[in-house]
């Protein structure tokens, strides 16, 4: 980082795109992003690189700016195709599908996975094949086909084993427990998210280890073991905080506020979802009218527990 800052001070741009793209690379991998994001500007300051704006989106995306992400990775794409990076361009590509898919296209996301896959082929990258494979998944999951979701999964897993691709492994296994908690079948789900968060440790990914806590959760909420939900969406919520993903923060806060509610904990309910409405607002996220509706009646409730007492 030293290094860094030195060459981005004198505007050596070789030198601060050089170390400063590495660093970046180590940074996403641990859930890093506002770091990355403050890096990569100052990389781009010196001037376009794609390695920075693909950073960038890669950090805005998984802050719950979409938004932002498209406009980097967009920029990025141009010059990696521009330069002939096969394999950029389809990680790239790969990327803005992930933007599409959350802001509720799923076509618009297929047709950026499918033409990411192929050249995933074409380069040999097995770990992008595999998180492409992947990530068409979850697009069926989301369109009512689990079956096929399922066979992507069941196609990415064993490349990512095979490259010994642990930080890939793990979405995958998060992504298949989804599926099967879909299906109603709760001890599959957990199976695979308990084989998924020891890796998720290991690989040092928060931001992963987050999203299957959070999911362990919702299994033992959707079995009536409410304390247990409780107990690990109360290990997901700092760990949201931390890496910035305030749209996970909203998810988990919800799950939390629901389960007080239903323990007839109004006051610590109303607490959770005004944090829930204030992320919303943040976010602009298209669940605020519900959200605020449901904090609305919440604070009901609990005006009328108050009285009655």
């Amino acid at each position: 980082m030293e290094v860094h800052r030195l060459a981005v001070a004198g505007g050596e741009a070789v030198i601060a795109r050089a170390v400063g793209n590495r660093v970046g690379r180590v940074w996403l991998a641990t859930s890093r992003f506002a770091d990355v994001a403050r890096l990569a500007k100052a990389i781009l300051s010196l001037g376009e690189d794609a390695d920075a704006l693909y950073h960038l989106g890669w950090a805005r995306q998984a802050t719950g700016r979409p938004a932002e992400a498209l406009s980097a990775y967009e920029q990025a794409l141009g010059l990696y195709r521009a330069a002939g990076n096969r394999g950029n361009e389809a990680a790239t590509l790969n990327n803005i599908g992930i933007v599409y898919r959350g802001l509720g296209q799923p076509q618009q996301a297929l047709d950026y996975y499918q033409q990411a896959l192929p050249i995933m082929r074409e380069v040999g990258d097995r770990g992008g094949e595999a998180a492409t494979l992947s990530n068409i998944g979850i697009v069926y999951r989301g369109l009512g086909q689990p079956q096929q979701a399922l066979d992507y999964y069941q196609q990415a897993l064993p490349i990512t084993r095979e490259v010994g691709d642990r930080g890939g492994e793990a979405p995958t296994l998060n992504n298949i427990g989804g599926v099967y908690r879909g299906l109603g079948q709760p001890q599959q789900a957990l199976d695979y998210y308990q084989q998924a968060l020891p890796i998720t440790r290991e690989v040092g990914d928060r931001a992963g280890e987050a999203a299957t806590l959070n999911n362990i959760g919702h299994v033992y909420d959707g079995l009536r073991q409410p304390q247990q939900a409780l107990d690990y969406y109360q290990q997901a919520l700092p760990i949201r905080r931390e890496v910035g993903d305030r749209a996970g923060e909203a998810v988990t806060r919800y799950n939390m506020a629901m389960i007080y509610r239903a323990q007839g904990k109004l006051k610590r309910a109303v607490a959770e979802l005004e944090q829930v409405v204030e992320l919303d607002r943040q976010l602009q996220h298209p669940d605020l009218a519900s959200d605020t509706a449901m904090l609305e009646r919440v604070r009901q409730e609990h005006a009328e527990a108050e009285t009655a007492s």
